[in-house]
């Protein structure tokens, strides 16, 4: 009995910007990447802590390994947008606690 991919990894444009994901999840293979190959989490802790399928994380990571070049130029591309996003938007709490040293 083998599995196809294809059936537990969809695309949807409405879902996590059209990331894929697995199905009937908004948990995407990016997502179970960093997870795993990032921040060093087992299969089985992701698999409680999302309550997901080993075989399901499994999939994702055969999806990733696949397509590697994709899913890595992805999370480049996030991470860039998040550093360009805290360059650009200052932080509420800094603002207040600048606010509150200034005022002594």
């Amino acid at each position: 009995m083998s599995i196809a991919l294809d059936s537990r990894i969809t695309h949807n444009p409405k879902i996590k910007g059209g990331k894929p994901c697995i199905a009937g999840r908004r948990i995407s293979v990016q997502d179970i990447v960093i997870w795993h190959e990032r921040l060093g989490k087992g299969i089985d802790e992701i698999a409680a802590e999302y309550d997901l399928s080993i075989s399901d994380i499994y999939i994702a990571l055969g999806f990733y390994y696949m397509n590697r070049k994709i899913i890595d130029r992805s999370i480049k591309e996030d991470k860039i947008f998040v550093e360009a996003l805290r360059k650009n938007t200052p932080s509420v709490l800094q603002a207040k606690l600048k606010s509150l040293g200034d005022s002594n």
